[in-house]
């Protein structure tokens, strides 16, 4: 765990929904789309696995907090696209504030001599 290229194993339980939600903030993505972008965006430090993203991605579906549509990728391959829906722009408001209060009680705790 302490590598440089991280996955989300190494994330906190429930932080992947979160990045999920945020990554579809952008417009409608599919899966390869939110992945490469929570890399990205980490500094190529939480590596999304296929074996979390989709089952994720099925979960916050089944929520209400994103639809699901299918359609044709850049690359002309079928995809299911996902858009955040007014549900899970709620969500990801709730989990934004718990996870800003949550991280900063780790750094106070860390902080601590």
């Amino acid at each position: 765990m302490g590598s440089k290229q991280e996955t989300t194993s190494g994330v906190l339980q429930g932080t992947l929904d979160m990045l999920v939600l945020k990554a579809l903030v952008r417009g409608p993505s599919h899966g390869y789309d939110v992945a490469e972008y929570i890399l990205a965006r980490s500094g190529d430090v939480l590596r999304v696995e296929e074996g979390a993203l989709y089952p994720a991605l099925h979960r916050l579906e089944l929520r209400g907090w994103i639809a699901g549509e299918w359609g044709v990728s850049t690359n002309n391959r079928r995809a299911k696209f996902y858009k955040l829906t007014a549900a899970g722009r709620k969500q990801l408001a709730v989990e934004s504030t718990n996870w800003a209060r949550m991280s900063g009680a780790v750094a106070r705790v860390m902080e601590a001599s």
